[in-house]
């Protein structure tokens, strides 16, 4: 099903594309579809305008449509498994036992210095 919506959000994204550049902007464009001639048929430039415009906004529609569908469907797929399940690494233990293969931390006591009882945190004055 994944597939099918990812074709099809291909497809619209290549026609969206395709309608976008036929359309002419305000300064001319690429300079299809000529000088009109004002004669009020169907297709018009006036008419051909609204209608890739009406189409326009058809595929920009379905293309955001099927942007959240995708989106949605692999949230579902994701969210039952990990990048770590793929990898086959255990994960490490949540209840705050340690592992035989984590690190130990030694105490602060043992880093510092042994204090003797007149020691004060002030520096001896120079006389």
């Amino acid at each position: 099903m994944e597939n099918v919506i990812l074709v099809i959000h291909l497809i619209l994204a290549l026609g969206l594309i395709g309608i976008v550049l036929l359309q002419r902007s305000e300064g001319g464009g690429l300079g299809i579809g000529g000088g009109g001639g004002g004669g009020g048929g169907v297709m018009s430039s006036r008419g051909a305008a609204t209608a890739l415009g009406k189409l326009t906004w058809v595929f920009a529609i379905a293309f955001l449509g099927t942007s959240i569908t995708l989106t949605v469907i692999a949230a579902k797929n994701s969210a039952d498994s990990s990048v770590v399940d793929t990898l086959g690494i255990e994960a490490p233990a949540v209840d705050g036992a340690a592992s035989p293969d984590a690190p130990v931390t030694p105490d602060v006591s043992d880093l510092l210095p042994p204090s003797s009882a007149d020691d004060s945190l002030t520096p001896p004055r120079a006389d």
